[in-house]
């Protein structure tokens, strides 16, 4: 039995916020939109996609999953993932770090790492 990976669910209270802003960061486009659910996409055929869905209740705590970026330039990539609305979070990560972490506009913690080659390295 074969499975793989098809959405990242998330939990917002704008969907289409969130769903922009991460569509923008990923360079995606929206592929579905109705009321109660968004879904984002390489293509509607490009597995996994991420899936936009409402909650009543804010984010309270840091997340137990997050999201790495591998990007060509990590200090670019910050400063125009900053520029869609993410800000700089400091969560213990010290400052020899080789990663910077951000949090969307409702809070969600990812981090930018620096470039990578493989799943390994």
């Amino acid at each position: 039995m074969a499975v793989r990976m098809y959405h990242l669910a998330v939990d917002a209270h704008d969907l289409s916020a969130q769903a922009r802003f991460w569509a923008e960061v990923l360079d995606w486009k929206i592929l579905f939109e109705a009321e109660d659910e968004i879904v984002i996409g390489a293509d509607e055929h490009a597995w996994p996609g991420m899936c936009f869905l409402p909650v009543p209740e804010s984010k309270t705590v840091k997340n137990r999953l997050h999201i790495d970026l591998s990007p060509d330039d990590r200090d670019a990539e910050v400063e125009r993932i900053i520029g869609l609305g993410a800000k700089r979070v400091d969560v213990g990560q010290g400052e020899d770090a080789t990663w910077v972490v951000l949090a969307d506009p409702e809070g969600n913690e990812f981090c930018v790492l620096r470039p990578k080659r493989s799943l390994t390295e």
